[in-house]
């Protein structure tokens, strides 16, 4: 059994009888000396698909799901359904899109490191790599002579990702960008 500290995006707990799966973590901080950290998950139900917000001192203790998860590649598209299809024995698992919506800023058809998660059995999240490459649809023209260090400004992918960029990163480029954190990290 964790404790809420050292929990994770992507974990899930059982609280109060529901089996909720992470999809977001924010900590906050509260004033004043000896105050715990809080711990606010964003959740959701996965019997139900409800959202369920949770909040816990770092030093509560959880039960978790024993997971599995499976390396999978993006296969196709068929309506809202997104199709992913299992390395191994080729089982295909499907998503929604309202589901994985922003996880799909991230796939298109050449990601590598996909991996789907499994409740019991049943798919319940897409996980993605740590960084992925991915080809700048729009930017504003470069500018010569910008060096690494100086402003940025937002370059477009064709799944709608908007990341800040470097300057002299221009349309048509390659580069690495940090799934977590939605950051440029540097050029493929």
């Amino acid at each position: 059994m964790p404790k809420a500290s050292e929990l994770k995006k992507g974990f899930a707990i059982i609280s109060n009888g529901k089996t909720l799966l992470i999809k977001d973590i924010e900590v906050t901080t509260p004033g004043g000396r000896g105050g715990s950290k809080i711990y606010k998950l964003r959740c959701t139900d996965l019997t139900t698909g409800a959202r369920v917000d949770e909040r816990y001192k770092s030093d509560d203790f959880l039960d978790t799901v024993e997971m599995n998860k499976r390396n999978v590649s993006f296969s196709y598209v068929d309506g809202d359904d997104y199709i992913f299809m299992d390395n191994a024995d080729y089982s295909q698992f499907t998503f929604k899109k309202a589901d994985i919506e922003d996880e799909l800023l991230f796939i298109t058809e050449e990601i590598q490191g996909l991996q789907v998660v499994l409740v019991d059995g049943k798919p319940v999240a897409i996980e993605l790599p740590s960084s992925v490459e991915m080809v700048i649809e729009e930017t504003d023209p470069s500018i010569k002579g910008a060096s690494a260090s100086s402003r940025t400004k937002p370059a477009r992918f064709a799944t709608g990702l908007v990341v800040q960029v470097p300057e002299y990163i221009a349309n048509g480029d390659r580069i690495v960008i940090n799934t977590a954190e939605r950051k440029y990290m540097n050029r493929a």
